[in-house]
């Protein structure tokens, strides 16, 4: 499964600060049905993501019936992304 869409870069406080995108309502249902299918436990999801020039992977976690598309450091630092942003991604669901 393929998806794009654009998104609102938020930091979650915790002991470390952590990055994420939540990904929007229509594509975290179409996730949500495949999910079974791609999930390799505790319900996160392994994606391959797109940001501009970057590509990575990593896995969406669930989160009041969406997904968050965490972003690491070495995603968010080489485009200078920070809280607030706005950012066009490309997703592919990866099933295993």
């Amino acid at each position: 499964m393929e998806l794009a869409f654009t998104g609102q870069v938020i930091e979650w406080r915790g002991p470390s600060p952590y990055y994420f995108v939540p990904v929007p309502w229509e594509e975290s249902a179409d996730i949500h049905q495949v999910a079974s299918m791609a999930s390799y436990g505790w319900g996160v999801i392994p994606v391959e993501a797109r940001i501009g020039a970057v590509a990575f992977t990593t896995s969406l976690f669930p989160k009041d019936g969406r997904y968050l598309l965490p972003l690491k450091a070495a995603v968010r630092m080489p485009q200078g992304l920070a809280a607030g942003d706005e950012v066009e991604i490309e997703l592919t669901v990866r099933r295993q």
